[in-house]
């Protein structure tokens, strides 16, 4: 299971956007509202730099930013040991910034990202074969920081995110058409149609043109 104590089977930074690209086609196709949608993208977050991120309505969230450096990737769950929240005032626990390369200084200083509700950070440079994350002494438990929680998702497998559409939207999504989306197989109407009949293609034209996925 990926985790920040287990980051090998974490896809690499273009397998990663490409995935979190996809799942947010899913979502999109689902869930016409975006405010209760789980994945978003948006692939003209800035010049050069791209944004996927994860909400689960429950206060978690998960924000991915791609820029020509790499990979900065920065989760919260707050109900886990490791929240700032444990304390009053909150604190970060010790190390989970601490080593952030100079190169996402930007990253943490982006408002979006609520950098002072953080449990885990991870980042993965270009020049770099593998992702990183601070030097941290884990308090015990299986998931202290909830990154497994949350990094659930992103293991590329279709089965992942049927199960996710059946708990979250209550829907049944065949595993043919997250494998298209998956390998970022053109939308069509009949995709759409087949999925959601309550929408249509045009209808998601301006998500898709965020999230930077093709359609036909």
């Amino acid at each position: 299971m990926i985790s920040t104590r287990d980051l090998g089977e974490l896809p690499d930074i273009d397998t990663l956007r490409r995935l979190m690209q996809a799942l947010a086609v899913l979502d999109a196709v689902l869930q016409p509202e975006w405010q209760y949608r789980y994945f978003s993208f948006n692939s003209k977050w800035s010049e050069g730099e791209m944004m996927g991120s994860m909400r689960n309505g429950s206060g978690d969230d998960l924000f991915a930013h791609f820029t020509p450096a790499g990979c900065f990737l920065k989760g919260f769950a707050h109900e886990y040991d490791m929240s700032p929240y444990r304390e009053r005032p909150k604190r970060m626990w010790p190390g989970v910034l601490d080593s952030v390369p100079e190169e996402f200084a930007e990253s943490l200083v982006e408002p979006a990202f609520s950098m002072a509700d953080t449990t885990f950070c991870i980042w993965r440079l270009s020049s770099e074969p593998t992702w990183a994350c601070g030097e941290i002494k884990f308090p015990k438990g299986k998931d202290p920081d909830g990154s497994a929680g949350l990094l659930r998702y992103y293991d590329g497998k279709p089965a992942t995110y049927r199960k996710h559409a059946a708990d979250y939207f209550e829907a049944e999504v065949p595993l043919k058409f997250i494998r298209a989306v998956y390998a970022h197989e053109p939308l069509t109407e009949a995709m759409v149609a087949e999925l959601n009949p309550e929408i249509t293609l045009p209808d998601l034209k301006a998500d898709l043109d965020e999230i930077g996925y093709p359609a036909v």
